[in-house]
């Protein structure tokens, strides 16, 4: 993962996502479309918001809480959260254009 992505798990989640925007792709490393939606990420949405937002991402294979506590049953699920509170959700690939307008909309 590069860096512009950060690194979720269930002992840093609620702190990552405690202040500002933050958008969090659920993800698994079985999964293909999680692995088209990463460099989508890090290449267009990251840079996109730098300084606005953060973009994150949970392996749902490493943090199952999460992925209960947030009612994840397909893969890759981008959640947008505003100082941790869940605003937006979708599920399934997404276009960079459209993750960006998400963010951008919580921001």
């Amino acid at each position: 993962m590069s860096a512009n992505l950060l690194a979720l798990n269930t002992a840093n989640f609620d702190a990552s996502i405690a202040e500002g925007v933050t958008l969090v792709d659920f993800w698994a490393p079985w999964c293909g479309p999680c692995q088209m939606l990463t460099p989508i990420l890090e290449n267009q949405v990251a840079p996109a918001v730098a300084g606005r937002a953060k973009i994150a991402k949970v392996n749902v294979d490493e943090s199952r809480e999460l992925a209960v506590k947030f009612g994840i049953k397909s893969i890759p699920a981008i959640l947008v959260f505003k100082n941790g509170q869940l605003v937006q959700q979708m599920v399934g690939l997404q276009s960079g254009d459209a993750l960006i307008k998400a963010v951008e909309a919580a921001i």
